[in-house]
């Protein structure tokens, strides 16, 4: 078999169960099992596959057909323009996650110190401490596991977070600059794909709502620092959650300063 007959194959195998990126999925996987890049594998079509390799994509295929997501399988996903490393024990990091840094950088672009809660690959912490240079950066988060696999972000992009374990914000005695929070928020029952059920629940669901854990966080804010001026807080979650975000957030005597996409960033007072 030669790579083309296997990318055009492979395709046919993942449209037939409704996978819309079909061809990409596969140019992907052929990508990683060869370790070649995309022009190689189309200016290389006509060449053969030896049977080591032919298994191996196989195997590949196979996670992919029984809707593992990509990055679970190739352990890469992208964030803010770098690679990052993911398992099955952290969220696989999300664009629309990235309008989070955005508004830090806008807003917060002199804080001094960055805490970044439930940080599970260490996307968001890892770029903060890149694009706000001067920044110390805690990641925290409830698993080892994830922890774990913050670290090795951190040690690959060369960049010096500190990580600790922590319900929320329950062990972070200094008051930050900036708080980034992209808490689970996915309502309970609420399935949009195959994949999603594939990633740690524990990273997406919390609750009937999906606002358990901002519950929690919102009132360890408003018991933390309610003597003080408090820090940027930018977070995320559904555009048809934000009302109650907002009222979460009165609560902390927090208000709305700016939402971006599914972002919003809040202030004291």
């Amino acid at each position: 078999m030669i790579i083309s007959e296997w990318i055009k194959s492979s395709t046919e195998v993942l449209n037939n169960i409704g996978i819309k990126s079909a061809r990409l999925d596969s140019l992907l996987l052929a990508e990683y099992a060869i370790d070649k890049n995309r022009t190689y594998l189309m200016a290389h079509g006509n060449s053969a596959l030896d049977k080591k390799t032919i298994d191996y994509l196989n195997v590949l295929l196979a996670r992919r057909y029984k809707r593992e997501p990509l990055a679970y399988i190739t352990n890469k996903a992208w964030f803010y323009g770098r690679e990052f490393f993911v398992n099955e024990h952290v969220l696989i990091p999300r664009p629309e996650s990235e309008d989070m840094i955005t508004l830090a950088l806008e807003l917060c672009r002199g804080a001094g110190l960055v805490v970044d809660v439930g940080t599970g690959s260490g996307c968001l912490a890892i770029t903060a401490a890149i694009e706000l240079n001067n920044a110390t950066v805690v990641a925290i988060d409830v698993s080892k596991d994830a922890l774990e696999v913050a670290r090795k972000n951190a040690y690959s992009h060369q960049t010096k977070i500190k990580l600790s374990e922590s319900f929320l914000l329950e062990d972070i005695p200094e008051a930050p600059d900036l708080i980034l929070a992209n808490l689970p928020y996915v309502p309970e029952g609420l399935i949009t794909s195959p994949e999603i059920e594939q990633e740690p629940e524990v990273a997406l669901f919390s609750g009937k709502e999906g606002l358990d854990l901002y519950q929690s966080f919102w009132a360890q804010i408003g018991s933390k620092y309610h003597n003080s001026s408090g820090p940027l807080v930018i977070t995320e979650s559904l555009l048809s959650q934000h009302n109650d975000m907002i009222a979460l957030a009165a609560s902390a005597n927090y208000h709305l300063v700016k939402t971006l996409g599914l972002a919003q960033a809040w202030k004291r007072g």
